[in-house]
């Protein structure tokens, strides 16, 4: 089965409710959870949590906040780093109030160790502020844990649908390629990889057809990580460190101003030198999957949205925009109910 096929029929699955298809083959089972254990011996876990983000950046800046939503596990949290300015809900906030020109507030509901089934509950606790965008960071503990990539898919289509009712934009980066976590070794990386790579490329395609745009963190955002792994791992070699965050909120910025519609629309003409272009859903999802930084959305072709192999969609390789000086936030947050 191709990649693109798989990647539709493990959606397909989350959709309609079907089953069978786990995250790791059955045949070296009992090899693979001793690695694990391994693997989970040698990674510490989080005993200090990350910084508190809630706030409101961009303040030399006039005008009404525009709130946006962090949502997802430990790397959507920003576990690893010791200030709030160096997790991803600040460099997005900072970054975005350069775009936009105006204060960004930020609400961060991230919890560390979350899977997609805990996403509902995170999307209760944000839709009283009212976000104008939100963004998601889910997937490894999904794979990690061996939850069923249809489930994990499903719950995560749920969530989105639910935001994108309420008003709420939305940018999803999919699940991260745990075959880069240096202690896990073969073949549980091979393992970890490919299942990881599967579920990132069926939660494109739920995120799309739900409305939403997603963004591969594939390697964790480029070869600079391969290259030099101590730099973008923080000290427990599987949370990114601050350089990991920024280069992961450098990749999403350009596609949540997109997504708000505040993008330089020069920047927003598809390239094709880029290789940038529209093309069936699940192809676009799993070469979104293949580079990291990819954004994919919802496409139309003479005026029809889906085509003879299902929905179209816009492959973009955005130019990656990374924030400047960021600070962290200052200022009470402003009542909820107020401008977004």
């Amino acid at each position: 089965m191709g990649r693109a096929a798989h990647a539709r029929r493990v959606a397909a699955a989350a959709a309609y409710g079907g089953g069978g298809l786990g995250l790791a083959g059955m045949a070296a089972y009992g090899l693979l959870i001793g690695q694990a254990k391994l693997a989970r011996r040698a990674i510490p876990r989080a005993e200090v949590p990350p910084p508190s983000s809630d706030g409101l950046y961009g303040t030399d800046h006039e005008g009404s906040p525009v709130t946006l939503a962090m949502l997802g596990d430990s790397s959507a949290a920003g576990y690893g780093v010791g200030l709030a300015r160096e997790t991803p809900g600040a460099l997005l906030a900072a970054g975005l109030a350069e775009v936009v020109g105006r204060p960004v507030r930020l609400v961060c509901r991230a919890v560390v160790g979350a899977r997609s089934a805990g996403l509902e509950a995170q999307v209760e606790a944000v839709l009283p502020e009212r976000p104008a965008i939100t963004v998601i960071m889910i997937g490894g503990n999904d794979v990690t844990q061996r939850v069923r990539a249809q489930d994990a898919v499903r719950q995560l289509d749920q969530v989105v649908r639910r935001l994108r009712t309420e008003g709420s934009e939305v940018v999803v980066g999919t699940c991260p390629d745990l075959g880069t976590i240096r202690p896990i070794q073969p073949p549980l990386r091979w393992v970890a990889r490919r299942a990881s790579r599967t579920l990132a490329a069926a939660q494109t395609i739920a995120v799309v057809e739900a409305g939403g745009r997603s963004v591969s963190l594939g390697d964790l955002l480029g070869p600079e990580f391969m290259a030099s792994p101590a730099e973008m791992f923080s000290a427990d070699r599987f949370h990114p460190s601050a350089e990991g965050y920024s280069a992961a909120a450098a990749a999403l910025l350009p596609s949540v101003a997109a997504a708000l519609g505040v993008w330089d629309p020069a920047e927003d003409v598809p390239s094709s030198a880029r290789g940038e272009g529209v093309l069936p859903l699940a192809q676009a999802a799993v070469e979104a999957v293949d580079a990291a930084g990819t954004e994919v959305s919802g496409a139309a072709l003479a005026g029809r949205d889906r085509g003879t192999l299902g929905r179209w969609a816009q492959l973009r390789h955005r130019i990656r925009l990374f924030t400047t000086a960021p600070a962290d936030p200052t200022v009470p947050l402003p009542a909820p109910g107020g401008p977004s």
